[in-house]
């Protein structure tokens, strides 16, 4: 199944970059170079989802609309997609 989600991403003053998700709690990454972060976005965001989907009762939130996401100056939004596979006898 694939998830996406946006993501956040600004620069840093040291010049590292770093992309939160604001509908992924805690969910964040840093890295060197925005090709880097994008990368290490896609990684905690399927990290994120699959915890999420070990719960008991997951509870995936709605993925917030572009057009509702206030971005501060320098900032940049980037839809953030990743694939999980779901062994047979999974429930979807």
């Amino acid at each position: 199944m694939k998830f996406i989600y946006p993501a956040v991403i600004r620069q840093e003053a040291d010049g590292t970059y770093r992309a939160h998700f604001p509908d992924l709690h805690m969910c964040e990454a840093m890295a060197p170079t925005l090709e880097e972060v994008i990368e290490r976005a896609k990684e905690a965001e399927y990290n994120w989802i699959s915890l999420e989907l070990e719960e008991t009762e997951p509870q995936l939130p709605p993925r917030s609309d572009q057009g509702e996401i206030h971005l501060q100056e320098g900032e940049i939004l980037r839809n953030i997609s990743t694939t999980i596979k779901f062994f047979e006898g999974w429930e979807e």
